[in-house]
């Protein structure tokens, strides 16, 4: 039982700082994601984008119209600058935020996969004593 509730312990604390540091660089991560996808770095120059830029919700990515095309502007406040895109860009983003998810799911599942074959003797496994194996049958 001392076994699980350590095993529990290590889990948890894995997950906790895989947490902390996905917060950490999700901003960082998206930021080049976007770059990566073909936003293009852009430098308020106009009274009103300077006015527009601290009103979008920092760290995502939001659609506007504009002069009747439509742009998706990922705001930097702190720098002062935008990530601009079109649809293509954008679909490009689209893409490879789902490519990372999808990696990040299989990493997680390959780290659970190496902790369960670690931790495999803390069961008792086939080498226990009184485990006959399937069937019951002693090999």
């Amino acid at each position: 039982m001392k076994h699980i509730l350590n095993l529990f312990k290590w889990i948890a604390a894995l997950v906790l700082l895989a947490g902390i540091a996905a917060c950490a660089s999700s901003w960082q991560g998206t930021r080049d994601m976007a770059v990566a996808a073909g936003f293009q770095v852009i430098t308020p120059t106009t009274e009103e984008h300077k006015a527009l830029l601290p009103t979008l919700p920092e760290g995502q990515i939001t659609q506007i119209n504009h002069e009747g095309k439509i742009y998706y502007v990922l705001p930097d406040v702190a720098n002062n600058q935008a990530y601009v895109g079109g649809p293509a860009q954008y679909q490009a983003f689209q893409q490879l935020r789902i490519a990372r998810q999808i990696s990040n799911d299989n990493l997680a599942a390959a780290q659970m996969n190496q902790m369960n074959q670690m931790n495999w003797g803390m069961w008792g496994g086939w080498g226990a004593p009184g485990w006959r194996g399937p069937g019951g049958f002693g090999f």
